[in-house]
């Protein structure tokens, strides 16, 4: 058998683990989105709802993706390489297309660890999944702990920005004051002048 199959045989519990956990996390977003839509007093839009919500389901799938891939019975690394290659190209590209929305969108003013948590270690972990790609299609076997650390790091991600989320739709819907049945700015969706504070 070859050394490189032999190393991704090796690697499959690994693999099914991230994978497996991925694929249960993803339901985490359902609950984050239920409770932004259930919080009429938290602003939100479309495009900011791309650019915090929706890209945790795509860090998730792309784990689940990685590690799937992985798990397969390859005979080489260098099929196995390519399409890690693949994972991480199209991961880089929707990353940056991330990055577009958060900067667009008007509803919310990213902080600092925004940045880091939705933009920079998404970029980090997709970028390493095209480079180690690269190397394991060369055949060597070395690269597999960078991919799981850049699969793991994906789904912490995944965890983090959902957590954070529901931390700040819960702070926010705590905050804000209510307003009685009728009166003004009643049923409109939007924070009273002064809004709630964020939780960060």
């Amino acid at each position: 058998m070859d050394a490189g199959a032999t190393a991704l045989r090796e690697w499959s519990s690994f693999f099914v683990i991230v994978g497996s956990s991925a694929g249960a996390l993803t339901g985490l977003q359902f609950v984050v989105l239920t409770l932004i839509a259930n919080a009429g007093t938290v602003p939100t839009s479309g495009e900011t709802i791309s650019a915090f919500g929706s890209p945790n389901v795509m860090h998730f799938c792309a784990a689940l993706l990685v590690s799937a891939i992985l798990s397969a019975p390859w005979h080489a690394l260098a099929p196995a390489g390519t399409a890690v290659v693949l994972c991480g190209a199209l991961g880089l590209l929707y990353a940056l297309a991330v990055l577009r929305r958060a900067l667009r969108q008007q509803s919310y003013e990213p902080v600092l660890e925004d940045w880091i948590w939705h933009a920079a270690l998404p970029t980090l972990a997709y970028t390493t999944l095209l480079c180690s790609g690269v190397v394991l299609r060369h055949g060597s076997a070395d690269p597999l702990y960078v991919v799981g650390a850049a699969a793991l790091l994906l789904v912490f991600v995944g965890i983090h920005n959902a957590w954070d989320t529901v931390t700040y739709v819960t702070v926010a819907r705590s905050a804000a004051p209510a307003v009685p049945s009728g009166g003004a700015g009643a049923g409109d969706g939007r924070s009273a002048p002064g809004g709630p504070p964020a939780s960060r």
